[in-house]
């Protein structure tokens, strides 16, 4: 299973282009792979910068801590476009977001799957219940029904990120399944606690998908 970190910013609107080029530059020109990195994306959500970073394996266990061989560089081009979101910013290590919870299914990975992440407003100091209401859900029928192959969940101050991994053949075949009753309870049993990031232009579940515009992955 691969080891993912996230990185919550701000970003300057209409800058995404910007962004994904200085990383497409120095994803090319450097060798991130050398450092544990085997893949990032890079996407956005209104006026949120979000850097997906995969690694085969937890840093804290590989000792490969560093992501960014050119860190010092990339940091100065994307500078006038992406700043810091958490309030007491103080290093870039403030700037990640904390995992509080994962889940993913027994048996061996499915041969594709796509990767969904969502965000919203989540409650401050919530996320205990948010992990509650996925485990009691993930312990049930619901995830297989709808073909979540991994569940990543993060916050950075007011932020929630849920990186969701999906069987790409179940995920089609039952993409209507968000109607299930079992789903609209885990929706309910949220509410409390999360809410969308811009409730103001939120209008479906769709609203609350990050957008890609920038992927890398280490040549096999």
């Amino acid at each position: 299973m691969v080891f993912r970190n996230v990185i919550v910013c701000h970003l300057v609107p209409g800058s995404e282009q910007t962004v994904g080029d200085v990383f497409g530059h120095y994803d090319n020109a450097t060798r991130p792979q050398d450092f544990g990195v085997i893949g990032r994306i890079l996407l956005s959500h209104h006026d949120l910068y979000l850097h997906v970073i995969e690694r085969e394996q937890d840093p804290a266990i590989s000792g490969q801590t560093r992501g960014l061989p050119a860190f010092q560089k990339i940091a100065e081009e994307i500078g006038p476009y992406v700043t810091p979101y958490p309030r007491n910013w103080k290093n870039p290590s403030d700037s990640v977001a904390k995992e509080f919870y994962r889940w993913a299914p027994d048996g061996p990975p499915p041969d594709r799957t796509s990767l969904i992440v969502i965000v919203g407003r989540l409650k401050p100091g919530a996320e205990p219940d948010v992990a509650r209401v996925f485990a009691e859900s993930d312990a049930g029928p619901l995830p297989g029904e709808l073909g979540v192959a991994g569940r990543w969940l993060y916050s950075i101050d007011d932020v929630y990120v849920h990186l969701l991994e999906q069987d790409e053949s179940v995920a089609e075949a039952n993409r209507h399944d968000h109607h299930k009753p079992a789903f609209a309870k885990v929706m309910q049993d949220l509410a409390p606690y999360i809410a969308p990031y811009r409730p103001e232009t939120w209008q479906t579940h769709r609203d609350s998908l990050a957008t890609p515009f920038y992927r890398w992955q280490a040549p096999a």
